[in-house]
């Protein structure tokens, strides 16, 4: 045998070894078991839909599936076809004029009729209507959960109401829901929805996922939905999405979003605009590019929270977006195409010289305070919710809770003067009782119709308090919803207690559609705190020391979930394992992740029971991966796997 031939044999037998060895190694390492999968709202409703069948159902005998897709439990879809294309009207008979509604849809051969708007545990009449003729349907609804909240006052004035509903998100706990003129439910989901509520142009609704992409509150983006709850995108954002939105005339999404992977470790200061169609961010504004962080600072700021952006509005006249910063007592309006800052309103203490000549000089009313939800009105003004907390910078000038209001404002703006004046307002006359530290909204409904909600109230042994009401551990909250016409209040609606936001509208919009949701945008790449070439990983098996922690390990359509519970600043590693390769991912065990803490985070006073999750995303991840855990430098293998 030649020399050449012997390399080549050798060098074959050393390959072969490395791959034996290489797969006894792996072996070593690998687990038994695939962790638990849990399906997505979308692919639960692609099961549904293969469910809704039309063949052999007729008008007189239609297909009536309550709850359709198992998340908006008072409603209903009717399924049936025609000989020929018919047009089908549809009346929810309610207790009252206002509270019955009706819809006309397309014409059509194979239809299915949306069914909005029923009673909680009521046999409910829908009448549907073809030509001449009618066909009375009667839909048995269950109980509602509970743990749900109904008002405790509504007040009323008909004459001047229209049938639309209010639809409320919940301030952590509760559900996205709508109520009539008369109080009742009409409409909620049993999916966690928080944050904003509104229609887009199409008609559908937009709201925040169920899923968190960080704590406390940081939804993994926005689902475009229908009052049926069906889901037609899911938009994912790696900063995750909170308190806001707004749609442009392009159709493009403005979401107040977050750049986790900042160097200061901020939150809460960063906008993205979102391409409707691809889910791609096509513009960002870092609010650390426009404000000094440390200028302004409220009672509520902190280093990682400093402007706390709960609100985004773009106007198309000024080409401008405004924010709210309640941690900086300030609204900024900013240029759209340079992102260049044009005016501050609020108060200008302790901000910078070089901010001043932003600040418009007050010539009548007051200032706002922790603000919520500032938009701009069709005339130019500015509609806003004044908090009103503390009602100054310096704490010695601080006012107490039970010397406090907040209230709805509008402010009228001389950009070129730089004056503004205060030109209406509501709340102020209702003193404490209206007093809410926290969240709360106002909505313009046309010239001087406003609804103004005072969503925070909150109490402890019977005094009304000054934080939000997770900090203050109130033991009482309350939600006051007024609507104003020409300044004489024609509804009024209290819920025991907090609520985010206030929209009203009406029960039908939008067209309901078949077919598979779009999945839109990511949740971009984990970041890794090493990732090292190791020849084999080993670790101890499960243990009493280990199953005390409740750890649970699940895998979502894009990423993997690890949660358990850690004594405060307990060193906690997730290890991923695959090929020789070992990705370390540390879990942030804290009670103040990154919050400014408007929301019960959950978790009990013993720092022994911290509830973590750590979210590690798909994105630059392929393969089968063993599972390990890491506990205060004690490895375990879970003898689990996850597969991307």
């Amino acid at each position: 045998m030649d020399k050449k031939k012997v390399i080549i044999l050798v060098v074959a037998i050393i390959v072969i070894i490395i791959a034996i060895l290489f797969r006894l190694i792996s072996l070593a390492s690998s687990a038994n078991n695939e962790v638990e999968y849990v399906s997505s709202l979308i692919e639960n409703q692609e099961k549904a839909e293969n469910k809704f069948d039309s063949e052999g159902y007729t008008f007189d005998n239609p297909n009536v599936i309550l709850n359709p897709y198992g998340n908006s439990p008072l409603t209903a879809l009717v399924i049936f076809e025609t000989a020929k294309e018919e047009k089908i009207s549809v009346v929810i008979k309610g207790k009252d004029k206002l509270s019955t509604y009706s819809h006309t849809f397309d014409e059509g051969r194979r239809h299915y009729i949306p069914i909005y708007g029923l009673y909680a545990d009521m046999e409910n009449e829908v009448v549907l209507k073809m030509n001449d003729k009618e066909k009375v349907l009667k839909i048995k609804t269950d109980k509602l959960p509970d743990d749900f909240i109904l008002p405790t006052k509504v007040t009323k004035d008909e004459d001047k109401l229209t049938n639309d509903l209010y639809f409320f998100s919940p301030s952590s706990k509760g559900y996205m829901c709508a109520y009539d003129t008369n109080g009742d439910v009409r409409w909620y989901l049993d999916e966690t929805a928080i944050w904003e509520i509104n229609r887009l142009k199409n008609g559908h609704l937009l709201v925040s996922t169920e899923r968190l992409v960080n704590t406390p509150y940081y939804s993994t983006g926005l689902y475009e939905m229908d009052m049926l709850g069906k889901v037609y995108i899911e938009y994912s954002l790696p900063g995750g999405y909170h308190h806001d939105y707004f749609e442009m005339d392009s159709g493009n999404i403005l979401v107040a979003s977050n750049d986790f992977d900042n160097e200061d470790g901020t939150v809460e200061d960063y906008i993205v605009e979102l391409d409707r169609n691809t889910g791609n961010i096509v513009k960002r504004f870092d609010l650390k590019d426009i404000l000094n962080m440390e200028d302004g600072k409220s009672e509520n700021w902190t280093n990682y929270d400093w402007f706390h952006n709960n609100s985004v509005w773009y106007d198309k006249k000024s080409n401008s977006i405004t924010l709210s910063g309640r941690h900086q007592d300030i609204v900024v309006n900013i240029d759209y195409d340079s992102g260049k800052l044009n005016w501050i309103l609020g108060d200008n203490t302790n901000f910078s010289k070089e901010y001043q000549k932003y600040f418009f000089k007050l010539e009548n009313g007051e200032w706002q305070w922790s603000q919520h939800a500032a938009m701009i009105l069709p005339n130019g003004n500015v509609f806003l919710f004044d908090n009103g907390n503390n009602k100054s910078k310096n704490k010695n000038e601080y006012v107490k809770a039970k010397d406090s209001y907040s209230r709805g404002v509008i402010y009228r703006l001389d950009t070129k003067n730089m004056i503004a004046k205060e030109v209406w307002e509501y709340g102020k006359e209702r003193g404490s009782d209206f007093y809410s530290p926290y969240i709360s909204d106002v909505d313009y409904i046309s010239d001087n119709h406003y609804i103004v909600h005072s969503g925070g109230i909150s109490y402890k042994n019977g005094v009304i308090q000054n934080q939000p009401a997770g900090i203050a551990n109130s033991d009482t909250l309350v939600s006051d919803t007024v609507e104003i016409l020409n300044d004489k209040v024609i509804f009024e609606m209290v819920l025991p207690t907090n609520n985010y936001r206030v929209e009203k509208m009406s029960l039908y919009g939008g067209k309901f559609t078949l077919g598979k949701a779009y999945e839109l945008g990511s949740l971009g790449m984990t970041d890794k705190n090493s990732e090292k070439f190791v020849f084999m990983i080993t670790g101890k098996a499960i243990d009493d020391e280990y199953k005390k922690h409740d750890i649970e390990i699940t895998k979502e359509k894009d990423r993997l979930v690890v949660k358990g519970k850690f004594k405060k600043g307990t060193p906690v590693n997730v290890i991923l394992y695959k090929d020789m390769m070992k990705y370390v991912y540390s879990m942030r065990i804290s009670k103040t992740p990154y919050t400014a803490l408007c929301v019960d985070l959950g978790n009990d006073d013993n720092d022994k029971n911290i509830i973590t999750t750590k979210y590690i995303n798909k994105d630059g991840l392929m393969g089968k991966y063993s599972i390990f855990i890491e506990i205060d430098g004690v490895l375990y293998k879970t003898d689990e796997y996850v597969k991307f």
